[in-house]
């Protein structure tokens, strides 16, 4: 069951769609609840995660740590799901 729904999404180009989705809700489990809130919106698009933020200090303070971020969301993930992350 689990193969044909992969499947399914793969066929129709959701897979993607399904892992951003994923990405975003567990957003605020790795970052925490304060990053949270300044976070506006988050787009997964060829691995390429795009954060946009309400504040430029944390935007230059995540800038700093890109690479533990990445590696945290790709372990919460599972899988590698983000390659580069940008902050905005």
């Amino acid at each position: 069951m689990g193969a044909a729904i992969r499947e399914f999404l793969k066929n129709f180009n959701l897979e993607e769609k399904v892992i951003e989705t994923r990405v975003s809700s567990s957003w605020e489990k790795v970052m925490g609840r304060n990053i949270a809130r300044y976070t506006e919106k988050i787009v997964l698009k060829n691995k390429i995660l795009t954060v946009y933020l309400h504040s430029s200090v944390l935007r230059n303070e995540l800038s700093m740590a890109k690479t533990k971020i990445k590696d945290m969301l790709n372990k919460e993930a599972g899988q590698e799901v983000i390659k580069e992350i940008i902050f905005r």
